[in-house]
């Protein structure tokens, strides 16, 4: 084995049992239980917006980014748009 790859094992060991305590260690991972799971939920968070990208089109796309942005817990992005003139 290789020094390189044995760095790379014990820094995949480190990561793994930060992960374990429930930091994120992969972004994109939140809410993964080890380093495997992390990297598993961000590429399929990251599949799963270049899906919804592919079916809205770059500009629906755009649209649901804006008014997501503007959401709140008493108003849906949407109707705080309207309301702002933001359509």
């Amino acid at each position: 084995m290789s020094a390189t790859q044995e760095n790379t094992d014990e820094s995949k060991e480190e990561l793994d049992a930060k992960a374990r305590q429930g930091e994120t260690v992969v972004p994109g991972g939140t809410g993964g239980k080890s380093l495997d799971a992390q990297e598993r939920l961000a590429e399929g968070r990251s599949k799963g917006g270049q899906r919804r990208k592919e079916q809205m089109g770059e500009e629906g796309y755009k649209e649901m980014g804006r008014k997501g942005g503007l959401s709140s817990t008493d108003r849906s992005g949407g109707e705080r748009a309207e309301e702002e003139g933001r359509n």
